[in-house]
């Protein structure tokens, strides 16, 4: 049984420690976090959990083996250190630090004191994203050509934009792809292996945030085929929950056709078919995006036990931010990047 603090209680810490609850494997134990308002409502919502204003005085008390960091990046490097430190294994929410070289300091670290650090990112948790990759790996579209995913969650438009929920995105000198879109570039490395070149082009449509709120990011693989991150937060699609998906997911290949749509469903069409197919799978609609929290939590637990490689420790999770990174200097040159 591993004894579980969160560390945070803001808005999407709620998910994680709600999906904490309901894990064989997993007890929570503790919430850390100074604002006392904030505190107790969480303690609230995690009946047993007892309360910290500081991690300092968690680490002290022996109360917890297994750190989960839901603060703001500017936080993580002190965070992690502490925990790792300690020996605790930690697992950090993305970004993952305020930039790419605190992100492989603290990789450096987890790796000369053998203690795992493993990044929250739970897009690639998604149900649907697991089984588009199941689809590609039995080859149901052939040779992949094309994939484009546009990002339309339409929370963005207005004077008002993200105030109700995450009101600090509108301070975030880089954003869409800071923020949103490592999600979808960790989402294509799942499904498509890494990148060998990548261009953006990155644009601020709502002039009440610091950021980009909008772009086109094209990544080329070594096979030929090509993916496209089409992102615009003040734009919205069909669909009843904009935050599902956060959007819609085109992929073509040599054999055939995907679209994943706003709902959650899957459709198919073999190559040369006038029809669309609806492909059946399974998934929960609970919390956020298809119930993904659960679903990574789930597999930290089942890694650390040593039931299956853990997919998203930090030494893997920095091929992440490199591709960031030379997103963004490729928006800042007009340039093409080719990655190492």
């Amino acid at each position: 049984m591993r004894r579980v603090a969160v560390v945070g209680a803001g808005y999407f810490a709620g998910f994680q420690i709600a999906a904490w609850q309901r894990i064989a494997g997993a007890e929570l134990v503790a919430i850390v976090e100074p604002d006392a308002e904030r505190r107790a409502a969480a303690l609230k919502a995690a009946p047993g959990a007892r309360g910290y204003a500081d991690l300092g005085a968690l680490l002290g008390s022996d109360t917890a083996d297994l750190i989960d960091i839901a603060t703001p990046p500017a936080t993580h490097e002190s965070l992690v250190t502490l925990c790792l430190n300690a020996n605790l294994p930690v697992i950090c929410q993305k970004p993952f630090g305020s930039d790419l070289d605190t992100a492989k300091r603290l990789r450096d670290l987890s790796l000369s004191l053998d203690t795992p650090l493993i990044v929250h990112e739970n897009f690639r948790f998604q149900p649907w994203y697991r089984e588009i990759r199941n689809l590609l790996t039995q080859g149901t579209l052939g040779h992949l050509v094309q994939a484009r995913f546009s990002l339309r969650p339409g929370d963005g438009a207005g004077l008002d934009a993200y105030l109700s929920r995450q009101p600090y995105f509108r301070q975030m000198p880089r954003f869409l792809i800071r923020e949103t879109g490592i999600h979808f570039i960790d989402t294509f490395r799942f499904l498509f292996g890494p990148p060998r070149a990548v261009y953006a082009d990155l644009r601020t449509m709502n002039p009440v945030i610091a950021g980009e709120d909008s772009g086109i990011a094209i990544f080329d693989y070594d096979a030929g085929s090509r993916a496209i991150f089409d992102g615009d937060r003040t734009l919205d699609h069909a669909a009843q929950n904009h935050r599902l998906t956060m959007g819609e997911f085109q992929l073509e290949g040599s054999e055939g056709e995907l679209r994943l749509t706003g709902d959650g469903a899957i459709r198919l069409r073999p190559r040369g078919a006038q029809d669309w197919r609806a492909h059946s799978y399974h998934w929960q609609d609970r919390d956020f995006g298809g119930n993904c929290v659960e679903n990574f939590q789930r597999h930290v637990i089942d890694g650390l036990a040593g039931q299956r490689p853990l997919e998203t420790l930090a030494e893997d999770y920095i091929a992440n931010l490199e591709v960031e990174a030379a997103l963004y200097a490729s928006a800042e040159s007009g340039a093409k990047q080719v990655l190492a």
